[in-house]
């Protein structure tokens, strides 16, 4: 038997979800809380390696436990020991084939603009504050083009180990209005490393007149990096589901 379970978590202190030796991960804090109610050590899976500063709605993580614990204590007791910045949302009981990485067929992300004229404290950990107005009809033209299977060597970071580039986009939604919050919400097969955040980037200069609406198609086709937008800050992107059985 293996359990999968939804975490939640602000991203904020976090060094990523990975256990890393240079500051805190989410996986490390989870896997304490695991095994305490375990009473062994919790080798755990999850479905995505969130950046430094990335939170997430609905990261799935999957593990065998060691022992055998009533369903409710990997929610309510691990809850009871996480630190307030991470909490298990949902746990089930599910086959062993299941790995909450490899039987994933889609994640999906929000990112968060806030395009106010002043600061907000409200939203200061959970969206990237752009001041300057923006045209979110031309973010909005731009986005679409990113919808369908292509390769996105252009909205790639430096030193990602994927594979393949080709990843099928399968929606790519902004809404908002100028002057308020602008959301971005994608949902893909899959997505490189810094894809999303490089993506925001790109459409803000297109927001800010630097770069035309139709030049976003061009880039994609070029498979460039150099010819996209700078990165987003991680602060603004949320993991919010992970999806399985649809590919």
């Amino acid at each position: 038997m293996k359990l999968k379970l939804t975490v939640e978590y602000d991203g904020t202190r976090y060094v990523g979800w990975q256990v890393q030796q240079n500051g805190p991960s989410v996986q490390a804090a989870l896997e304490a809380a695991l095994a305490r109610i375990a009473g062994a050590p919790v080798d755990t899976i999850a479905a995505g390696r969130t950046d430094a500063g990335v939170h997430a709605a609905g990261q799935v993580v999957s593990f065998t436990p060691p022992r055998e614990v009533p369903l409710k204590a990997w929610r309510l007791g691990v809850n009871s020991i996480l630190p307030d910045d991470v909490a298990v949302v949902a746990a089930e009981e599910v086959d062993d084939a299941f790995d909450a990485r490899r039987s994933a067929s889609g994640k999906r992300y929000r990112y968060r603009l806030w395009n106010g004229g002043t600061r907000s404290p409200l939203r200061a950990r959970t969206a990237w504050e752009v001041f300057r107005p923006l045209d979110v009809g031309a973010m909005r033209e731009a986005s679409a083009q990113l919808v369908g299977a292509h390769d996105f060597s252009a909205f790639r970071a430096a030193g990602c180990d994927a594979r393949t580039t080709v990843r099928k986009v399968r929606a790519c939604a902004l809404s908002g209005a100028s002057g308020d919050e602008i959301i971005l919400e994608i949902e893909a097969t899959a997505f490189l490393r810094h894809m999303v955040r490089n993506v925001v980037g790109t459409l803000v200069e297109v927001g800010h007149g630097k770069r035309s609406a139709g030049s976003v198609g061009d880039v994609l086709r070029s498979r460039d990096r150099a010819l996209a937008g700078p990165t987003a800050p991680p602060h603004g992107l949320c993991l919010v589901e992970v999806s399985y059985g649809r590919r």
